[in-house]
């Protein structure tokens, strides 16, 4: 059986805000399913971002798992993805799940897995999905030379992805918190 992919997300934090983009497309095989899918999201009243690579049904439970979480630690990011990560690696259905999120606020963000992985960054910057590593390449070299903001940081970020990864479409969503 092929995998679904569910691909490109970016995160970016510079000069104080938060800015997440996702691309569009859902590839099962070689074979694109779908080229407008939104994979980000805010949340917590527009507070948080988040956005998942990998299986798409996955992801969503996942992301009810995670607004679950935060509403319960009255949006303390960290306290909630630790919290929920601990949850996804010892409950067996939540074991199974093939997914990544990356959640964000104007301080802080994660990268979270099924294996108890709760992921800070040393650059800003937080890239799942197959797209992931050629997003992040950009990122770093536009976040040096540039003086973008995050939103454009992303969503050019992405655009570099999608012109190299076959799992990554131009159809891109940027969100961005307010300060």
């Amino acid at each position: 059986m092929d995998t679904i992919r569910s691909t490109t997300i970016l995160g970016v934090h510079r000069n104080g805000k938060a800015a997440i983009a996702g691309d569009g497309q859902v590839t099962l095989g070689t074979t694109v399913m779908k080229a407008q899918t939104v994979k980000v999201r805010k949340l917590y009243g527009n507070k948080i971002l988040a956005g998942f690579a990998g299986a798409s049904a996955d992801a969503f439970s996942l992301f009810e798992k995670f607004e679950t979480k935060i509403q319960e630690y009255k949006g303390d990011l960290t306290r909630a993805a630790v919290e929920m990560t601990k949850e996804w690696r010892r409950d067996k259905y939540l074991q199974k799940l093939e997914a990544l999120l990356i959640v964000m606020d104007n301080e802080r963000g994660y990268i979270l897995s099924g294996s108890g992985d709760v992921i800070d960054s040393d650059d800003h910057l937080y890239a799942i999905g197959s797209g992931g590593p050629y997003a992040l390449a950009a990122a770093r070299g536009l976040m040096q030379n540039t003086d973008l903001n995050a939103a454009e940081i992303a969503r050019k970020s992405l655009q570099i992805a999608g012109s190299i990864c076959i799992y990554t479409n131009q159809n891109i969503t940027v969100l961005e918190l307010d300060v």
